[in-house]
């Protein structure tokens, strides 16, 4: 019977890697495998969007539409998702509701730029929310259910003045 400290593979089960580029005699000597010279000798070497010269196709294909830089980006939160955290008791429909209160309850992961709110799904409850922007349909189910909605946004109006 074998013993644990005895244990080891059959001769010859386990093979030692290639060792290239170590001269002539190894097998893989000089070029090493590779075959050429220059560029594609080298670890790393090529492009993966290199055509050979001619212009590449992310070049030929037009440039599409704007990117804005001072977009804001917003965390957006349907009602039915305020009402399911309701129902579990993650947030209280006591309390006013805000982003912190969001992100404490697991609605939201991060504020981002502000809280807008959707009107995708019903409350039941009176709700005090306090968010960045709300669209006009989640305002109007808030406001039917007797609650108060604040915007933190600023109005283009008050912007300019």
């Amino acid at each position: 019977m074998t013993k644990l400290n005895e244990l080891a593979d059959n001769e010859g089960a386990r093979k030692g890697r290639m060792r290239i580029g170590r001269g002539p005699g190894s097998g893989k000597g000089k070029t090493g495998g590779r075959g050429v010279k220059g560029q594609k000798s080298r670890t790393g070497h090529g492009f993966k969007q290199f055509e050979g010269g001619q212009m590449p196709l992310h070049m030929r294909m037009p440039k599409r539409g704007f990117n804005n830089p001072g977009a804001l980006v917003f965390a957006e939160v349907n009602l039915w998702r305020i009402a399911k955290a309701i129902e579990a008791k993650k947030l209280d429909p006591a309390q006013p509701i805000d982003a912190k209160a969001l992100i404490a309850a697991g609605v939201i992961r991060r504020e981002k730029d502000g809280v807008r709110l959707l009107g995708h799904g019903e409350i039941t409850g009176k709700l005090t929310i306090t968010a960045h922007s709300a669209s006009a349909s989640a305002k109007k189910a808030i406001e039917d259910a007797g609650g108060a909605l604040t915007l933190t946004r600023k109005e283009p109006a008050e912007a300019e003045a």
